[in-house]
């Protein structure tokens, strides 16, 4: 399990909105478990890249540097600036978004940006850097316990032991490794971090 363990940086029925200006993927609470959220997540579009590493944080962060090189305007796009201007290739920036996903696979560490709500695969900017790539994440439907402080490994394996417990006997059965999401940049202060973990689920049935 701890090979899967995938980091990510960055409450009736709600609707994520925006945390200090930072879009968030939409999702509906459909039942609590305990302290356990279950959130229903619609399709999306993110930017995903592979990297090689030796451990997650270095991983993240070169994972981070070309996700963030596309964000922030390294991307074709044909736009019309006015009608009497000829079409041109220009730079477009896109907002910033999270979670921010990173997960290990057997080609190495894939590091994911959910993109704006926004945008679709027939308007998102196309990526200049080949090592970008649009995919389109299909609906899902997690498990989630929030906490803050620490968010190195122990505490990331402590609290998914906590969710895998809480889930026990609940009538939801676990179908994928779990994952770890951050959702404050690295200089937060401890107490005011919004980590998670989260496991995708389903029903169980007899």
């Amino acid at each position: 399990m701890a090979s899967l363990l995938s980091s990510v940086w960055l409450g009736g029925c709600s609707v994520v909105g925006y945390r200090g200006g930072v879009e968030e993927p939409a999702y509906e609470v459909i039942d609590h478990v305990g302290d356990v959220a279950i959130r229903r997540y619609a399709e999306r579009l993110a930017a995903d890249t592979v990297v090689a590493a030796d451990d997650a944080p270095a991983a993240r962060s070169a994972g981070f540097k070309i996700l963030a090189d596309y964000i922030f305007g390294n991307n074709r796009s044909q736009a019309k600036l006015a009608m009497t201007a000829p079409v041109a290739q220009s730079s477009e920036k896109i907002p910033m978004t999270a979670p921010v996903s990173q997960t290990q696979t057997e080609e190495g560490w894939r590091v994911r940006f959910f993109l704006p709500g926004d945008l679709t695969r027939a308007t998102a900017p196309v990526p200049n850097n080949h090592r970008v790539e649009l995919v389109t994440v299909a609906p899902e439907i997690y498990a989630v316990l929030q906490f803050s402080g620490s968010r190195d490994a122990p505490a990331v394996a402590l609290h998914i032991s906590q969710l895998q417990s809480t889930l026990e006997s609940s009538g939801w059965q676990i179908a994928a490794p779990p994952v770890a999401w951050f959702y404050d940049p690295p200089w937060t202060l401890p107490f005011a971090r919004r980590n998670e973990v989260a496991v995708e689920v389903d029903r169980e049935t007899d």
